[in-house]
């Protein structure tokens, strides 16, 4: 059996997806993930059908950097894979910048390229290239491909990424790219499944999760996005502030005696639901609470997002789908009715008993707009990918 590994390495996690390959079939294996590593670390491995086959605990306080990690997961995957041939992994790439619209395989050309991109995703960049490096390092010939989170979005129009700076700034780089790429691609590559309208009209798509964005498709094709030259911009987020008036970072800077550093932690870490509730930047938690800061957040929440949804729709001319997805948007049903609720001008109409069920169609028979819940894959979009190259 060969078998292609799915890897998306982040700052203190890594998770991982094995697939089978037959020819031009993909069949997922196992997947799991490994998390906490820098404080607790703990190792979680189900099987398709939900089965657990191994959840391993390290002692608190214990570190395992991304690279014994790797090692470790390795290690593991050879001993549970008794005749199976690992014949590449693909790997999540946040950035691919101006010049990566398509997946590639991954040498040293490439990971220079891609090391200069690390100041637009400084929380998830660097982390993403370590793993690469790591199972390099260990196997170098194994055959590595990167898979960006940007290149979806290459087909939207300049008017849609520039940005109304002086060439001199814009020349080197400085313009909108949007993120959540692989989330849209495999919506996109189902959406036909669900509805032909909505694939070949216009569709907005919200990736709600701790991460959150949304897209405009026209006819399957990105033309705009909220979020923008990084992965801070647009939505408020489970810590991440989402936009902001470029003066109130100058504030900070010229009122407040705050240095980059202390902005970038400010704006990634420590702002979106975390910060304005002061609770906890787990939708499911906050919606829970009956603290007021908690209801504030979640307020702030669906008010940006009805906010975007109506520039979007802007951006397409009309409206004839909404798509939820991601943890938040496949799983939280209050958002989803609040945001459904506020839409009512577009000529949404939600069906409160399709809602609760979570879909997958949630719009009632008199809705103008048809409104759909559907899972995302990344995991399978970057295994599809890397087959596609392989």
């Amino acid at each position: 059996m060969e078998v292609i590994l799915v890897i998306n390495s982040g700052s203190s996690s890594i998770k991982f997806q094995a697939f089978s390959m037959d020819g031009t079939t993909l069949e997922p294996i196992a997947g799991g993930k490994l998390e906490e590593l820098y404080t607790a670390p703990r190792m979680t491995v189900k099987r398709v059908n939900g089965e657990v086959i191994e959840d391993r605990r390290w002692p608190d306080g214990e570190s395992l950097p991304h690279e014994k990690a790797l090692d470790f997961l390795f290690d593991w995957l050879r001993t549970h894979a008794a005749g199976a041939t690992l014949r590449a992994v693909g790997h999540r790439v946040v950035h691919g910048g101006e010049h990566y619209g398509e997946p590639v395989v991954i040498d040293d050309e490439v990971l220079a390229a891609l090391d200069k991109l690390v100041p637009l995703a400084p929380l998830h960049q660097p982390h993403n290239l370590a793993a690469i490096r790591a199972i390099a390092a260990r196997n170098p010939q194994l055959t590595q491909i990167a898979c960006f989170d940007t290149a979806f979005h290459h087909t939207q129009p300049s008017v849609a990424t520039r940005y109304a700076l002086p060439p001199d700034i814009t020349n080197q780089g400085v313009r909108r790219y949007g993120f959540h790429g692989l989330s849209y691609e495999y919506i996109a590559s189902v959406l036909p499944q669900y509805s032909e309208r909505a694939a070949r009209g216009r569709t907005v798509v919200l990736h709600l999760g701790n991460g959150a964005s949304m897209t405009a498709l026209a006819e399957n094709r990105s033309v705009a996005s909220t979020m923008g030259f990084t992965a801070v911009e647009g939505l408020v987020m489970g810590t991440r502030s989402g936009s902001l008036d470029p003066g109130v970072l100058l504030w900070m800077i010229e009122e407040a005696g705050m240095d980059a550093r202390a902005i970038g932690s400010l704006l990634y870490k420590r702002s979106g639901l975390l910060g304005v509730s002061g609770i906890s930047s787990d939708m499911r938690t906050l919606l829970a609470s009956d603290s007021p800061a908690a209801a504030e957040a979640v307020d702030l929440f669906c008010y940006r997002i009805s906010r975007e949804l109506g520039s979007l729709a802007a951006a397409l001319g009309g409206l004839d789908a909404i798509v939820f997805t991601a943890g938040i948007g496949e799983y939280a049903a209050p958002v989803r009715e609040r945001v459904c609720r506020a839409a009512t001008w577009l000529g949404v109409s939600l069906d409160d008993d399709a809602n609760a069920r979570h879909g997958p169609r949630i719009s009632d028979a008199q809705s103008a707009v048809e409104v759909w819940v559907i899972p995302t894959n990344e995991e399978l979009m970057i295994a599809r990918h890397t087959l596609g190259l392989l």
